[in-house]
């Protein structure tokens, strides 16, 4: 009973378009679902997200889940996941993005999923990294560790969606760090970030993770900014 009058009066809505979900749906109604821009870029090897990084850094494998576009519906999830404290869209998304990469029935080649860290000052600013519950999603899905202290922020930045691409370029290598050990040598990274613009955060992220010997780098993004 106090069930329904909560729904009744606060009802709970699709993330996508704002409409009311109806009580089988769950963050995105039906229509939103479908409606999806998906990318598909899993499934080709040579896909708009891994030329991002070609003859800057040795990426393996790269794939974005969405397209992003201004004012469109992946630009609304985003939002209130990042800002909204909307943690759950992450978890779908991943969620549902890892059984499609499974459809793949590759043997998984990943050792650990790593997110883009936020600066300290950032994080207790926001009170979340808006990218753990994606890649635990992932972690969980392909059944390793999602670990989230081996790369580190040093250097508290503007958005780097504000910036041009020369302000986005500049400094890269001093953005990010890591702290490892022996146990770190010769694994397999999978970075994970919300959207994929230039591709200049995570070829940060990578440069610093490439500091550890024998190491491989894969990025997967939520979304990708489709130019």
């Amino acid at each position: 009973m106090i069930n329904y009058l909560i729904n009744l009066f606060f009802p709970k809505v699709c993330d996508g378009c704002r409409g009311i979900l109806l009580q089988n749906e769950n963050i995105f109604c039906t229509i939103c679902r479908h409606e999806m821009p998906l990318t598909q870029y899993h499934l080709n090897p040579k896909n708009e997200a891994i030329k991002k990084f070609y003859g800057k850094v040795d990426i393996q494998f790269a794939s974005a889940f969405l397209y992003f576009n201004k004012k469109g519906m992946v630009q609304e999830l985003i939002h209130n996941l990042k800002y909204k404290g909307h943690q759950e869209i992450g978890t779908v998304l991943g969620q549902w993005y890892v059984e499609d990469l499974k459809e793949l029935q590759m043997e998984v080649p990943f050792d650990a999923v790593i997110p883009v860290p936020l600066h300290k000052k950032k994080f207790k600013e926001r009170g979340y990294n808006q990218v753990t519950t994606f890649g635990k999603a992932l972690a969980s899905g392909f059944e390793i560790p999602f670990d989230e202290n081996l790369l580190i922020r040093k250097v508290y930045s503007k958005t780097q969606s504000k910036k041009n691409l020369l302000g986005r370029s500049e400094n890269i290598e001093n953005i990010f760090d890591v702290e490892f050990n022996e146990t770190n040598h010769n694994k397999h990274f999978l970075i994970v970030d919300d959207v994929l613009t230039t591709g200049a955060t995570i070829e940060a992220c990578s440069r610093a993770l490439l500091k550890i010997p024998g190491v491989k780098i894969s990025v997967i993004c939520m979304a990708m900014a489709n130019s």
